[in-house]
């Protein structure tokens, strides 16, 4: 048996080792490993890949990514994968990802900006070939991305200055039209959860809610604002907020999370949904349709956003590039609808 194979448990296999037990040059394992760039006799190719079969040989990918300048692979970094709106996202960019050769690393920042910049720096450490991205707050990390030249889309709203590309909806006409939506069935006083001010989706989402109130001639209550995490906790703390005023007729949660936190708080005091307090949200995910009640909420098309965001850094050219997707209204119980079979649910599209 030859040294490379006694040693191989000892220390990591190299392509010296496969050489001398195929009797080749180690350039000669490179064609064979890379298939180029230059053409290899079948017998020789044949005792190459054998000798790696013995050896136990396995290519460093580091290396082979130095030498063809792509290291396969791709970052996501997220705010907080516990999200169900964000888990559904980076699994939809997971699976177009891979359909095009590539693993995606996860980057959760678990609602910790330090903890956000750590992760930015460590997957250009590794030099992944694009990174997708939406940050914790306003202030996304965007010029230290620019320095390293990768290529990289923002997964939400940003400054349109910035010219950086992205994928996004329009969400302040979203808002607009769940909001509508409430004001359709007759409801005039509409109260809002929303997320912390400064971030610039929560900024679009009130504003959204605050126009379709005005042009509907109704009055907007600056005192039925309730800012709040993105959470379930924040979720149920707005609307024990809430409880202590008077009660308004309907309410636009802007994210699952706090409409189900919502939904906890006021079924602790028995008030009914939508008979008493009517409800819609935004960010919905498959588990709107499963609640009791279901959700109305409006829904992005994830699938869709995934894979022109893949493409966008497949065919990258530091052009900025910014894609805008239509969303719907997905009708439940909540808003005070018909009831609807959760797979027989009634869309609203815009």
């Amino acid at each position: 048996m030859s040294n490379a194979v006694l040693n191989q448990h000892s220390r990591r296999v190299t392509r010296s080792d496969v050489a001398r037990e195929a009797g080749t040059s180690v350039a000669v394992v490179s064609y064979v490993i890379n298939n180029g760039p230059r053409p290899v006799a079948e017998a020789t190719r044949e005792r190459v890949l054998a000798a790696i079969k013995k050896t136990g040989y396995r290519p460093n990918g580091i290396a082979r990514a130095l030498a063809s300048g792509t290291t396969r692979t791709y970052g996501l970094v997220v705010p907080n994968i516990s999200n169900p709106f964000i888990s559904s996202m980076a699994h939809a960019l997971q699976k177009e990802a891979f359909t095009h050769g590539q693993v995606l690393l996860l980057g959760d920042a678990g609602d910790d900006r330090q903890r956000e910049l750590e992760l930015i720096n460590n997957l250009l450490h590794r030099q992944v070939d694009g990174l997708l991205y939406t940050s914790v707050d306003r202030h996304p990390y965007i010029e230290l991305i620019q320095a390293s030249g990768t290529p990289f889309v923002m997964l939400d709203r940003v400054d349109p200055a910035l010219k950086v590309s992205a994928i996004r909806v329009d969400e302040k006409a979203a808002a607009f039209q769940a909001t509508s939506h409430l004001i359709e069935h007759g409801y005039h006083d509409i109260a809002i959860i929303c997320g912390p001010r400064e971030m610039l989706n929560t900024q679009d989402r009130i504003n959204g809610w605050r126009d379709a109130l005005q042009q509907n001639g109704l009055a907007v209550n600056e005192q039925w604002i309730f800012s709040t995490d993105y959470t379930r906790e924040g979720g149920y703390q707005a609307a024990e907020q809430m409880l202590q005023r008077k009660l308004p007729r309907a309410l636009f949660a802007t994210n699952e999370l706090q409409a189900l936190g919502c939904l906890r708080a006021l079924s602790e005091r028995s008030i009914s949904v939508p008979d008493e307090l009517a409800m819609v949200c935004f960010n919905g995910t498959v588990e709107s349709q499963f609640n009791v009640p279901s959700l109305t909420t409006v829904r992005q098309p994830v699938s869709k956003m995934a894979k022109a965001a893949i493409e966008m850094l497949k065919n990258w050219n530091d052009s900025p590039n910014v894609q805008e997707f239509a969303f719907e209204l997905q009708i439940g119980e909540s808003c005070g609808c018909l009831p609807q079979r959760a797979d027989h649910s009634t869309k609203l599209k815009r």
